[in-house]
């Protein structure tokens, strides 16, 4: 298959650098980010004063040139000399053609590229940021929608979770729906496949109730116990735009005890003590250790105790988009929030002997405070 010809242009020796990366679009949200093109396999994009150029193979240049979002697309069969063999040596042609030796490249950028990079006489400097492009993290207007879009659909499936137990029975020590014991993996596919059937896909949901509601990572397994905290912390993707969003709540089928009523309505504070404190120019770190403080306040320490780390030992919320963990940080090491972060709220508590909470909503930076894009009520107990 041959490549249609692509008319060269010597480009002035002051362009001295090119930020590149070589990814698969699928799997790196900065080359997503930056060229909106998605691919299986790993492409070059490089940027030149802010001119994006990506170079593909024969088999995608043409789709590539209707859907990227770059300001031209090259095949690699017509940059380099007959006989030349290597997936990097389109790129070198190129950066030889524009005149440049300085390339800077992603912290995640392959170790052997930069080192064959390296001994084609091409200075490869790494860029140490955590994000490629850090205007990802201020977000625009169509990143801010697409995240809504995915809340409201990730707040539609666990309605669906919370209207099953809100149908089911108590019997004994289990929760009965229909005849069959409502487990964690029967809400979790219930979630997950309605979330499917209208374009999002969820992954690692957690649904943990009891003990396993005390492990904040801990996906869940086996029955719903009735009268215990149950966590159902949810974070989908649009399959269309790719954004995610996130949001837990804890719930109680039954009659809690005492001890989780209170440790609940603390962990309801202290996020209400968060989003209050989310603005324009507030330090994510400082967030965080005020509800630090104040769950002190209330008794509840934070350490190892009996052997097991307890209380709250992660941090307030973090930044997400293309990814669900993306900065700003809202936790001991945070950085300064700045209008049009979009960031996570979600202190937790978690004791074995009482039960484990969190709470969590994505926000909005703005000026004077934030824009929730959760509206699922936090009610704790499911009659």
């Amino acid at each position: 298959m041959a490549c249609p010809p692509t008319k060269s242009k010597v480009r002035p020796a002051s362009r001295r650098a090119a930020r590149v990366i070589i990814a698969a679009g699928e799997h790196d949200s900065d080359l997503y980010y930056a060229t909106r093109f998605l691919t299986p396999d790993p492409f070059t994009f490089i940027e030149i004063d802010g001119r994006k150029t990506i170079l593909l193979n024969e088999l995608e240049v043409d789709r590539g040139k209707k859907e990227a979002s770059v300001d031209q697309v090259l095949c690699t069969t017509e940059l380099i000399r007959k006989g030349a063999k290597g997936f990097l040596e389109p790129l070198v042609a190129f950066l030889k053609r524009e005149r440049i030796r300085k390339v800077v490249v992603p912290h995640t950028f392959p170790h052997l590229h930069a080192v064959r990079l390296a001994s084609r006489g091409f200075n490869v400097k790494p860029d140490e940021s955590s994000t490629f492009f850090p205007t990802r993290l201020v977000k625009r207007p169509d990143e801010i929608a697409a995240i809504r879009e995915t809340q409201k659909a990730m707040e539609s499936a666990v309605q669906k979770a919370v209207d099953l137990l809100r149908e089911a029975r108590i019997e004994g020590d289990t929760i009965r729906h229909d005849g069959e014991v409502v487990t964690s993996e029967l809400l979790n596919r219930i979630m997950d496949l309605h979330l499917h059937e209208i374009g999002f896909l969820a992954q690692h949901t957690i649904v943990a109730s009891g003990p396993d509601a005390c492990d904040p990572h801990c996906r869940g397994a086996g029955p719903i116990r009735p009268h215990q905290a149950l966590v159902i912390d949810i974070f989908p993707r649009s399959i269309r735009s790719r954004y995610y969003s996130d949001m837990t709540r804890t719930f109680v089928k039954g009659r809690p005890s005492e001890d989780l009523t209170r440790l609940y309505d603390t962990v309801l504070e202290g996020q209400k003590m968060g989003l209050a404190a989310v603005r324009h120019g507030a330090g994510g770190r400082k967030i965080h250790q005020s509800i630090q403080a104040y769950f002190n306040s209330r008794g509840y320490k934070t350490g190892v105790i009996e052997g097991r780390m307890q209380g709250f030992f992660h941090g307030t919320g973090h930044g997400l988009g293309l990814d669900i963990h993306e900065p700003p940080r809202l936790a001991k090491i945070g950085q300064r929030l700045v209008e049009n972060h979009v960031v996570t709220v979600e202190p937790g508590l978690y004791y074995p002997r009482i039960g484990g909470v969190r709470i969590e909503d994505t926000v909005l930076v703005t000026r004077d405070g934030c824009d929730n894009f959760a509206t699922f009520p936090k009610d704790f107990l499911i009659p």
